[in-house]
């Protein structure tokens, strides 16, 4: 049985950017994963242990989006890395990161950056 997990909306206040100000002020990030796995074992058994974790995902976001970077490139990448690394077995994950309302000389809702895996 295929299924789809998803953890959408984690928000972070970081401090990402290329501007002063985006590194002394911060500003609002949302973080989205999406990952299709095979979910039989887990809905028959009904046990944590036989899925993917997602505590442990937001984890990892957590503690990646507490590290500075320039570009959203750059963090969502670390992010696909750092959970390519904790979860060897995951196939086709997609992480987005999106900074909310970006400097960009007008109004903006957010810009953001997807990486697949």
């Amino acid at each position: 049985m295929k299924g789809c997990i998803e953890l959408t909306g984690m928000r972070f206040h970081a401090f990402h950017g290329c501007l002063p100000e985006e590194r002394r002020d911060g500003g609002e990030y949302l973080v989205d994963f999406r990952c299709g796995l095979d979910i039989s074992k887990a809905a028959g058994s009904d046990s944590l242990q036989d899925t993917l974790d997602y505590s442990e995902i937001y984890r990892i976001v957590a503690a990646q989006m507490a590290v500075p970077s320039n570009l959203l490139e750059h963090v969502a990448a670390r992010i696909a890395d750092a959970i390519a690394a904790a979860f060897p077995g995951l196939e086709g994950f997609e992480i987005r990161v999106s900074k909310l309302a970006p400097p960009v000389g007008g109004p903006c809702d957010a810009a953001s950056v997807t990486v697949s895996r």
